[in-house]
């Protein structure tokens, strides 16, 4: 060993000494911030599925191929961290000896052949990322970037380190050649050949190049360790657990579709023996949130795809799903160490901790433990309440989420406590919630008008309890008995169950609001005396069929999605699709038949709670297609990135007065695809979309109309 070799060698173990036991440290802080989260046994459920989804998702990129190019570049960068790790530990050897390697593997040809190629294609896939990069930066001219609100000298430095590790490596093996060291052939190793013959023949070069390319490692180790809060580093490490304890592995969109059920120390909370004093009623306090909830935060890679998706974002709202979620992790790790000496509140709003256990926090720690979680700039709050109310629940955010951290969860844990305990809530959205109380509707309507929607039909519509039998209960909902234009949809889709011979029978007076924006908004207390009262009328309607006859078509996708996934929280188990998934099973059957193409052009907007919550994309098109006999305009963002139409998590009954409206937004999108007709599968969306219309001054040129009617039309062209 030389004396260049003692140096490096020396250097080596030092700063790698360093940075190995803050590494340590740090985990260590963020695994004891992670369990200060509140319990939730049901992460641990089906290791085997949670398994294949984590293999799936990081090593097969699945959500993040949904940005094809990103997502390419994005995956040779992490196979090379991976594979390319065996390089730098190899560098350990070789700031020994300049003709050092890894023992075993070192002199195979293959291993030569594949850390060559990575590192070709890794560095292409860095400079790609870098240039995307400094594309969408923040302060480029003319629209808002995905990357306002990063950390962006983080995203910076990760990918420098990265470039400078990958140039290293080739650097090396470039010394090795030039000193007639290296093991690869030119065909297995063709730019470390050309490289080496660019360098001179300098024995120390390689030891000197490999303690660089240790430096460069160990830095960003160390400047990590000393960040626990920098998610664009830490991600790669956190992911994994991320993925593996996402709520549905086994389901396509996990995180959306039913919401979490509102817990209290990791059981499901009980409206007839809960207790304010002793149980959680939603999030007042970040420890609150389950451990889950603090790995999310921590995990939180601030690529901001989903502040590019979010409609309230879009439109000019205060609220940025990602800025949201790194207000929590830097709220969390900041009151952490109040938090880990014993400090903390209980229910009752009294402080837990002794003088003595607080007085050695530091004074920051404690000023963060004095933040409300909700509150305005005057309040010093870390949330501000128009970032909370923001939220239309659309789940964009968690479509989108490389990392499946489940943003909507979070929102809502935090308005059900804002609404429940300290009844702070938008006040326009107190009507309605009254309504839902007295009247079991949102509208306030007589429940004794909710067959009124069946006077002048030319058949006879059957109630549950005057026939013997029936395939579906129709599921009608509050807007389709009580929301005119929502009635004529509620119409066509009876109409065309008729016609095709479908038995089905309603509810009648015996249906009440399903809950859905009662439970968006936080309220889960309303949510569940309404649930409850229809999941007895359901399971009295279905008495003696098993789970898999007990059928239900629902037309307004919130229903759908309540009635299909949450009512079995309650113990309502039914089969329940939307009228567009029946209605294309009996075009397809042909049980329905067309006959006269809708002229115009027709274009369809996905509603959340069909598409992004419940997958169904094709049926609806399905429909259409036949219709118009040939293919469906799409608009620019549609199916899983479909655009929101504003009236989700209760949207619908609060006033939007902050940026652009959202459905206008929406509208001039379908506006631009020049197709008269706009279709909807959504009483919301139809609601909303001819408001935007109608604000244009558009509703000569464009009607916004049902799938149903649309279908209905096309077989009665008079």
């Amino acid at each position: 060993m030389g004396s260049v070799q003692i140096v490096t060698t020396i250097v080596a173990a030092a700063i790698t000494a360093v940075a190995v036991w803050l590494a340590v440290r740090a985990v260590m802080t963020m695994t004891a911030v992670i369990r200060l989260g509140q319990p939730d046994p049901a992460r641990f459920t089906d290791k085997a599925a949670r398994t294949r989804t984590m293999l799936a998702e990081t090593a097969g990129h699945t959500r993040m191929l949904r940005w094809s190019v990103v997502g390419a570049a994005h995956w040779f960068v992490m196979v090379g961290f991976i594979v390319l790790s065996l390089l730098v530990l190899e560098a350990y050897f070789e700031v020994v000896s300049p003709t050092g390697g890894l023992p075993l593997i070192g002199n195979w040809v293959v291993y030569g052949l594949v850390t060559e190629g990575l590192g070709i294609l890794g560095i292409a896939g860095i400079l790609v990322l870098i240039a995307i990069r400094l594309r969408n930066r923040p302060n480029r001219p003319g629209g808002k970037s995905r990357f306002t609100g990063s950390t962006m000298w983080q995203g910076y430095f990760v990918e420098a380190v990265i470039l400078g590790v990958l140039i290293m490596g080739f650097v090396i093996r470039g010394f090795k050649v030039a000193t007639d060291h290296f093991e690869y052939p030119v065909w297995a190793a063709p730019l470390s050949h050309a490289v080496g013959g660019l360098l001179p023949s300098w024995e120390a070069g390689v030891s000197v190049a490999a303690l660089i390319k240790i430096a460069i490692s160990m830095a960003w180790l160390i400047v990590i360790s000393l960040n626990v809060t920098m998610g664009v580093a830490w991600h790669r490490f956190l992911a994994f657990p991320n993925i593996f304890f996402k709520r549905n592995p086994g389901r396509p969109g996990s995180g959306l579709g039913a919401l979490r059920p509102m817990t209290s120390n990791g059981e499901p909370l009980d409206f007839e023996e809960a207790d304010p004093e002793k149980d959680q009623f939603g999030v007042a306090q970040v420890e609150q949130f389950t451990w889950k909830g603090l790995l999310d935060f921590s995990t939180c890679t601030e690529c901001g795809r989903c502040q590019s998706q979010c409609p309230a974002w879009n439109t000019g709202k205060p609220l940025s799903p990602k800025l949201l979620v790194l207000s929590l992790r830097d709220h969390a790790y900041a009151k952490a160490p109040y938090l880990l000496a014993g400090g903390g509140r209980d229910l009752a709003g009294a402080e837990q901790a002794t003088a003595a256990q607080l007085a050695h926090v530091d004074a920051l720690a404690l000023a963060e433990a004095e933040k409300p979680l909700i509150g305005g700039a005057e309040e010093s709050g870390v949330i501000d309440p128009d970032v909370l109310w923001s939220c239309t629940t659309c789940g964009a955010c968690v479509e989108q989420c490389p990392v499946d951290i489940e943003h909507v969860d979070h929102i809502v844990d935090m308005r059900r406590y804002q609404m429940l305990i300290e009844s702070s809530f938008p006040s326009e959205a107190g009507v309605m919630l009254r309504n839902l109380e007295n009247k079991g509707n949102p509208w306030g309507a007589p429940q004794n008008t909710r067959e009124d929607w069946t006077k002048g039909l030319d058949f006879e519509v059957p109630r549950v309890g005057e026939v013997e039998d029936f395939e579906y209960l129709f599921w009608v909902g509050c807007a389709g008995a009580f929301e005119d234009r929502a009635k004529k949809t509620t119409r066509a889709v009876a109409t065309l169950l008729h016609e095709a011979g479908v038995s089905f029978a309603i509810l009648g007076e015996g249906e009440t609001c399903s809950g859905d924006p009662a439970r968006r908004i936080g309220n889960e207390f309303v949510f569940q005396m309404l649930a409850q009262q229809n999941v007895e009328t359901l399971n009295e309607a279905f008495d003696g069929r098993e789970p898999s006859k007990r059928k239900i078509v629902a037309t307004c996708p919130h229903c759908f999605n309540t009635l299909g996934n949450e009512y079995g929280q309650l113990g309502g188990e039914f089969e329940v699709v939307h009228h567009t998934q029946l209605l294309a099973h009996l075009v397809a059957t042909g049980k329905l038949t067309p006959v006269q193409p809708i002229d115009g052009g027709v274009t369809y907007h996905d509603p959340c709670y069909l598409g992004r919550h419940n997958r169904v994309f094709a049926p609806p098109r399905e429909v259409l297609g036949t219709a118009v006999q040939g293919e469906v305009t799409e608009m620019p963002r549609n199916s899983e990135r479909s655009f929101c139409c504003g009236a989700g998590g209760a949207r619908m009954w609060m006033e939007e007065k902050i940026g652009k409206r959202i459905n206008v937004d929406r509208v001039e999108e379908a506006m631009s695809t020049g197709a008269a007709t706009v279709a909807v599968g959504c009483p919301f969306c139809s609601t909303m979309l001819n408001d935007g219309v109608n604000g244009k001054g558009a509703g000569e040129q464009v009607e916004v109309v049902d799938v149903a009617s649309v279908l209905l039309r096309s077989m009665r062209p008079e």
